[in-house]
């Protein structure tokens, strides 16, 4: 264990910690006394059925989510409904190789996207006693996890809105991960995972905050020089003010987990590895939210899963900010995301 403060409730709080015992993965591993981070915003109602539930994407957590997507001015309101944001196992907030003991990369035990939903399953469940979700949704990883509830639990899901990510990840999509990956591995003071402070990896975690600048950003958003919107004067400046500085603090073993489990997001594991037969289990009215220039998950790779499914819609949201558009850089983004949300949660189910 190397804990990391960054992760601290100074940083990422207020949130709370649901005890899930210990929780068994689909991989044959287990999770001593597991962990889940969460945080809540606005009431329940009498009839228990306006409960939304965000997930959060790769090295995000629900501070994020909550400062860019939760607010009265957006569609997630907490004035009419009850908000959980839930941390994903491994992002250093729920439990993580920073934070268990006697864990690095290499013992720190394999999760899946469907251990994330049993799991916040278990809590939404278990510990707030719901019986539905009037919207399930996540960006990116997090839309993995809202495809993955949608397909697993078609009767407590009543609307889903996976925004940028995929039902089942492409192989396109994993190699380019394996690079990231790479990217941290390939620094000597990684130690293969043991190393005892996680800032002596600094070097390869600006690598890989290099390649998020090449790939999660577009091409139109260079070109455009959008970066000036954010106060930088120049692509260097931009790349080490702003997409190297927000990994640096990091724990590289978290993020490695969370790749892994990014790399092998498949709905189809719940069908024997029949997609279609999959996403035909999905009875949510489900709003597919694409990023026109995103190069993780373009948007021909999300209708592909669409359109595989009943009382769907695609709705793609147009930014120049490609993947990473997510963090609402652009309040044109911000926008579109949230009337998509509002159509979407309009809807009589």
């Amino acid at each position: 264990m190397t804990k990391n403060d960054y992760y601290s409730q100074e940083n990422h709080g207020p949130y709370s910690l649901f005890d899930l015992g210990d929780f068994n993965l689909e991989e044959g591993g287990v999770i001593k006394n597991c962990q889940l981070a969460y945080s809540t915003f606005g009431s329940l109602n009498s009839q228990k059925d306006n409960a939304i539930l965000v997930s959060t994407w790769y090295s995000g957590t629900s501070k994020i989510m909550e400062q860019v997507y939760v607010g009265d001015e957006h569609a997630i309101d907490p004035n009419k409904y009850f908000i959980i944001i839930v941390n994903q196992i491994g992002n250093g907030l729920s439990s993580s190789p920073d934070n268990v003991k006697n864990s690095v990369a290499a013992s720190f035990p394999k999760v899946r996207i469907g251990d994330d939903v049993r799991a916040q399953h278990t809590l939404v469940t278990k510990y707030f006693g719901l019986s539905s979700l009037a919207l399930v949704v996540g960006g990116s990883m997090g839309a993995q996890q809202t495809w993955e509830w949608a397909v697993k639990y078609p009767d407590m899901v009543k609307r889903a809105a996976p925004i940028a990510g995929t039902a089942k990840n492409t192989t396109h999509d994993f190699l380019f991960t394996q690079t990231l990956n790479e990217a941290i591995m390939s620094d000597p003071a990684w130690e293969c995972g043991a190393y005892k402070n996680p800032n002596a990896v600094i070097d390869g975690l600006r690598r890989h905050a290099d390649l998020w600048s090449v790939m999660g950003f577009s091409t139109e958003m260079f070109k455009k020089e959008l970066w000036r919107d954010l106060g930088f004067s120049s692509v260097e400046e931009f790349c080490k003010g702003f997409t190297q500085a927000y990994f640096a603090p990091m724990d590289p073993n978290n993020l490695l987990t969370l790749a892994w489990k990014w790399q092998r997001g498949d709905v189809s594991r719940n069908t024997d590895g029949d997609l279609k037969k999959a996403l035909n289990r999905i009875t949510a009215k489900l709003f597919v939210m694409p990023i026109n220039t995103d190069m993780f998950f373009p948007p021909k790779d999300c209708e592909d899963n669409q359109k595989m499914v009943a009382n769907s819609e695609l709705r793609v949201i147009s930014t120049d900010w490609g993947h990473l558009g997510l963090f609402g850089m652009d309040p044109l983004y911000i926008k579109q995301v949230d009337q998509h949300l509002s159509d979407l949660l309009d809807t009589p189910v």
